[in-house]
């Protein structure tokens, strides 16, 4: 890989493994996301990771509110379950064909404090929404998923032709040449990588790279956009993973 390449995949959150990120993996890439902790410990064995220490990280991640406990079975908190329905459209968009309209989600609420201004904007940039300036959110309405109720209390939503060239605007409102790099360089050391914690490190900051993918029509998007190929070298990964779970007397991991 060249040294701009490594760099870029190093930006994008190539973390070293702990034994809650590897935890908190397999559970989010496993449906029904829960997992007894017998069938926890054989999993992440190939990762480097002891008993004793997924044993302590289990306790840990269940007084953080991370997963809940019945009996020896393990299951992702509530607010984890919203993480993993977010990667697993990440993942697997939902789209639809594109007419030319954008949604718009314009900020009407006032007199909020730090907290709540950033909760908001971290709700919108999850929903793949793009800030054209202050309180004025675009996207073009090519996803099929309908904007939460609750957003209604703070923000209208509008449908929009704006006058602006479409791929010009999307330019403006995503950084997406970087993302592209930044994709291409992921995917680059995900196959490049030859040990299975190597290569489960990678393919986690895969995932993490495409929740910020703005899902756009193909018409907006740059030449060489590697979003579909992270997708497709992702599936093949947890089809390998899965596959050497239930050589090892595993189950359930999709």
């Amino acid at each position: 890989m060249r040294m701009n390449e490594a760099a870029r995949a190093a930006e994008a959150g190539l973390r070293p493994l702990s034994a809650r990120s590897v935890v908190l993996s397999l559970l989010l890439g496993t449906h029904p996301p829960e997992l007894p902790v017998r069938e926890l410990v054989r999993q992440v064995e190939p990762f480097g990771v002891g008993g004793s220490t997924v044993r302590a990280a289990l306790s840990r991640m269940v007084a953080a509110g991370d997963l809940h406990r019945t009996d020896t079975v393990y299951r992702l908190s509530d607010r984890l379950l919203e993480r993993q329905r977010r990667q697993d459209e990440a993942v697997e968009p939902r789209t639809r064909a594109w007419g030319g309209d954008w949604e718009m989600v314009v900020i009407t609420a006032s007199g909020r404090g730090p907290a709540e201004r950033a909760d908001l904007r971290a709700r919108l940039t999850a929903l793949r929404l793009a800030e054209l300036r202050e309180g004025v959110w675009l996207r073009p309405a090519n996803l099929r998923r309908a904007l939460p109720p609750g957003l209604d209390a703070v923000a209208q939503h509008y449908t929009a032709r704006p006058d602006r060239p479409a791929a010009e605007l999307a330019h403006a409102l995503w950084p997406l040449a970087a993302w592209s790099d930044t994709g291409r360089a992921l995917l680059a050391h995900a196959e490049a990588a030859d040990r299975p914690a190597d290569r489960f490190a990678a393919y986690a900051a895969v995932v993490r790279h495409l929740l910020a993918d703005p899902v756009l029509p193909p018409g907006l998007l740059p030449a060489d956009w590697p979003g579909a190929r992270l997708r497709a070298a992702y599936a093949d990964y947890r089809r390998a993973l899965a596959e050497e779970v239930r050589a090892r007397g595993g189950s359930r991991l999709q």
